[in-house]
């Protein structure tokens, strides 16, 4: 039995923040305690848990432990290991000192025997220093190792928003609730009609949250659209890596995000009454833009007369001048038999051109392998030969890395061109057959954009519109009633002024 002058505090501690792994090993390390306080039968006055790392300073618990020992409350302590008790030289150093000075006269381990003596502390030096050791030595192989991760294009971070941690393979997979929201940010900002605000306001609605369900700031939205994680490239301590994660989003599209932002960025000119027409005509007299005001409740459109004082062209309604837009595009549209027949030969001719997209895919697959081989040798000379500063070797790698990304996402796309090459057609087959419905509807910023798709030179001479079609339509409109005239024909009816 021991002298009943030595009082022990009971110490037990695990690094890791895992809960049920946390858990198993404090309670594997009570249960040997006690098997040892039973044998000897040692006079308890205290028991602290700790779940901090021992590698540096600082540990809450294990300070409160050594502050009522030098109180005198205490003078022995017991624990599984020393390496609990100390992986640094400062923690370390304080034991010894306190034995030094008598404050602690016994430490007991399960797993180590100690001896308050010359070759004792010896010993328990000897002890620290090892965990020490082992502690560096883990700190260095797992750099090592996760840096061999980052060139492998292994994210070793936590998964951004629209992506999630696979603890099995120990890499990041798509979300599948958040990556669509993901890609509706990138698409909706790159538009260049939304602010940050309102961006966060309508993903905030449609479920795109952070961690634990938690609403975006709005720093947080320009910190996501700001990510070439996304594009397929990670930035890691200021280098860019290429990933071998799925991106999101094409670097086309994340560079016009990146324009739109910068765009934003300058400063916003006072804004006139939104006229829904304003801008979109010009006189066909005198050449100056058209305008638009109220005058007793009804919006009119006007030459500004800015060049020609004397112009003599005249107001004209606004529900007029969508009369004949909407007649234009009623024009304009196909016939749903003729686009229909259209939809089924382009269908026919995109199978016979899988064979010479797949050749084009053996090129860009070709330019792939010279830019890693280009990226290969330059590393190779800035580690072996340092050719190159630290700051132009990471300029080049970067430039590097966006040529081949794009080059992969031309890949990507081509892919996808072996049942989509002919997509632009098939929307252009489908919208000249739906104009027919815009213009039935009578939205009028859908009937202004659908104007501006179709026509072009956009003129208002004696009240009445004029037009060229734009591109493709040219052909639409051959077929058409306006084979020869490209004026809207005057709406009976119409409301003038004056």
């Amino acid at each position: 039995m021991e002298t009943t002058d030595k009082k022990y505090f009971i110490y037990v501690r695990k690094s890791t923040e895992t809960e049920e792994r946390q858990a198993r090993s404090i309670g594997d390390q009570l249960a040997e305690v006690r098997e040892l306080l039973k044998k000897y039968r040692l006079d308890v006055v205290g028991s602290f848990e700790e779940s901090r790392s021992a590698k540096t300073k600082g540990r809450p618990f294990f300070n409160e432990m050594l502050e009522r020992i030098e109180r005198g409350e205490a003078n022995g302590i017991i624990a599984w290991h020393p390496d609990r008790l100390a992986r640094n030289a400062y923690d370390g150093g304080r034991i010894i000192d306190l034995i030094d000075e008598g404050k602690i006269v016994d430490l007991r381990f399960c797993s180590f025997w100690f001896e308050p003596t010359p070759q004792g502390k010896l010993m328990l030096n000897f002890a620290f220093g090892q965990s020490k050791y082992f502690s560096d030595s883990l700190s260095i192989n797992v750099g090592r190792g996760l840096r061999q991760k980052v060139a492998d294009g292994i994210w070793i971070n936590k998964a951004p928003i629209g992506y999630l941690n696979e603890p099995k393979l120990r890499t990041i997979v798509v979300d599948p609730a958040k990556a669509p929201l993901v890609k509706m940010a990138f698409d909706l900002y790159a538009t260049g009609e939304y602010s940050f605000d309102r961006l966060r306001a309508m993903l905030t609605t449609k479920g795109l949250r952070g961690v634990y369900g938690r609403e975006m700031s709005v720093s947080r939205f320009q910190d996501l659209l700001c990510n070439p994680f996304y594009y397929g490239v990670m930035r890691v301590k200021g280098e860019m890596h290429a990933g071998i994660h799925e991106p999101l989003v094409t670097k086309d599209l994340f560079d016009k995000v990146q324009q739109a932002m910068k765009q934003r960025s300058k400063p916003t000119p006072i804004r006139l009454k939104s006229y829904v027409y304003r801008g979109l005509f010009r006189c066909g007299e005198c050449g100056c833009v058209i305008t638009m005001e109220t005058q007793k409740g009804h919006n009119y459109l006007r030459c500004t007369k800015r060049v020609k004082k004397d112009c003599s062209q005249r107001y004209v309604r606004e529900e007029a001048v969508t009369d004949q837009i909407a007649a234009i595009l009623t024009e304009a549209s196909l016939p749903d038999e003729v686009a229909n027949w259209m939809i089924e030969r382009l269908d026919a001719e995109r199978e016979e051109g899988a064979t010479l997209i797949r050749q084009a895919k053996k090129n860009v697959e070709k330019q792939i392998e010279k830019i890693d081989r280009q990226l290969d040798r330059l590393t190779a000379a800035y580690l072996d030969a340092g050719a190159f500063s630290a700051a132009e070797f990471r300029k080049r790698k970067e430039e590097g890395l966006n040529r081949k990304r794009k080059l992969l996402d031309d890949c990507a796309e081509l892919d996808r061109d072996e049942t989509r090459r002919f997509e632009p057609l098939k929307r252009f087959v489908f919208g000249s057959k739906q104009l027919k419905y815009v213009a039935e509807n009578r939205d009028l910023n859908e009937m202004r954009a659908k104007l501006a798709e179709v026509g072009s030179n956009l003129t208002v001479r004696d009240r009445k519109l004029n037009w060229s079609p734009r591109g493709a339509w040219q052909l639409v409109v051959d077929q058409g009633s306006f084979a020869h005239i490209h004026a809207a024909p005057e709406i009976s009816g119409a409301a003038w002024m004056w």
